[in-house]
């Protein structure tokens, strides 16, 4: 699935990008321990691997998504897509970040806190691990407590349009599960999250040429 330019901070490519390779789509959820474990093992282990083994051959898209039985999944995603608009290079090192930290938007780590209260905190991880402004990051998420100016009271945030589209277009590759890996295009039922270092390196070898 092609990848819209605003969402490009989702893509990890090394080096210079040829005009095909091979694309692994990481269908996750911030607040899903399998796809944190699946995200760690990429993160640390996967992607050196594509900065120089398989340099020009892997791209890696990471695609948001939001698990509606989590209402946090909404918030943490939300937090996601701002920092795409204010620092997309540093998308990755947001979500390293926000995975670490995940139990910290868990049901009962945000059942006594509002919406905005939750998004202050996670101004703070988007402040320490990819250098937004706080101020600005708060600005596109913060939901107000006066009507808009035709009376709505339910028109979400600045970065709503961005979480409808990623819906949208998540919706169109029928996934559900988290996580999932789609591996030019089709599910790749193989990938595991329980994957060790050695075994992304095993695929590696037999599916990049």
């Amino acid at each position: 699935m092609a990848l819209a330019p605003k969402f490009a901070g989702q893509k990890f490519v090394a080096g210079v990008e040829p005009k095909t390779v091979h694309t692994l789509e990481l269908y996750l959820d911030y607040v899903c321990p399998f796809s944190a474990k699946l995200f760690n093992r990429v993160h640390a282990s996967v992607l050196p691997l594509l900065r120089t083994t398989y340099k020009n051959k892997v791209a890696i898209i990471f695609r948001q998504q939001i698990q509606p039985w989590h209402p946090s999944s909404t918030l943490v995603h939300e937090a996601g897509a701002a920092v795409l608009r204010l620092a997309p290079d540093r998308f990755w090192d947001f979500s390293a970040a926000l995975f670490a930290r995940q139990s910290e938007f868990f049901d009962v780590s945000v059942v006594r806190e509002s919406r905005n209260q939750t998004y202050a905190r996670l101004a703070k991880i988007a402040a320490e691990s990819a250098g937004v402004e706080e101020e600005a990051f708060l600005k596109l998420l913060t939901i107000s407590e006066q009507p808009g100016k035709d009376g709505a009271l339910n028109s979400g945030n600045a970065v709503t349009p961005d979480i409808m589209f990623l819906v949208k277009a998540n919706r169109l590759t029928g996934v559900h599960v988290t996580p999932t890996v789609l591996f030019n295009g089709v599910v790749e039922n193989s990938i595991s999250s329980g994957w060790t270092a050695e075994q992304w390196e095993e695929w590696l070898q037999k599916n990049i040429v």
